[in-house]
């Protein structure tokens, strides 16, 4: 049972659209150097729509992607970070979570990504002030709530009045 009510945890789209608004600056963890993995693919977006994506994977750590060198962790990030975007089992959530609580004192966001949730983790983040998004995707949501899906001709649930 509570894995249905996280599946199904409810965010409005002024609440999403806030939240992409106001970040500047991504820790993606969890992003592959390989062009075809869904990481690679949403970092990639969202580096294009002008967001600062900081690559955070102990494997391709010290390579560069998009112009930024990959980070074996969170720890290895000299700047602050706006949002954590975690890309890893839920499992991992934990851990992530607790670093990127104890590291960034501009952090205001944890996005967990398809599939990814950890309820007691959004409970203490939140607790802190945190913003939390579980079993989403950053940039599905970006298309949705700016328009973008609309020109797929998909039936985004928002109105606008653009073209």
């Amino acid at each position: 049972m509570m894995d249905q009510f996280i599946m199904n945890e409810q965010y409005t789209d002024n609440h999403l659209r806030g939240l992409l608004n106001r970040a500047k600056r991504i820790a993606m963890v969890g992003v592959s150097a390989n062009e075809v993995r869904p990481s690679y693919f949403v970092a990639r977006y969202l580096y294009l729509k002008g967001f600062d994506v900081v690559p955070v994977n102990p494997v391709y750590a010290g390579e560069v992607i998009f112009g930024r060198q990959v980070m074996a962790s969170l720890g290895d990030i000299k700047t602050d970070v706006d949002m954590v975007d975690i890309f890893r089992r839920s499992e991992h959530v934990p851990e992530i979570v607790d670093d990127a609580l104890n590291m960034f004192s501009s952090l205001q966001t944890i996005w967990m990504q398809i599939g990814v949730w950890n309820q007691e983790v959004a409970a203490k983040a939140r607790k802190r002030g945190v913003d939390v998004v579980m079993n989403r995707c950053p940039k599905i949501e970006y298309q949705r709530l700016f328009g973008e899906l609309r020109m797929g001709g998909f039936n985004t649930g928002v109105i606008s009045s653009k073209l």
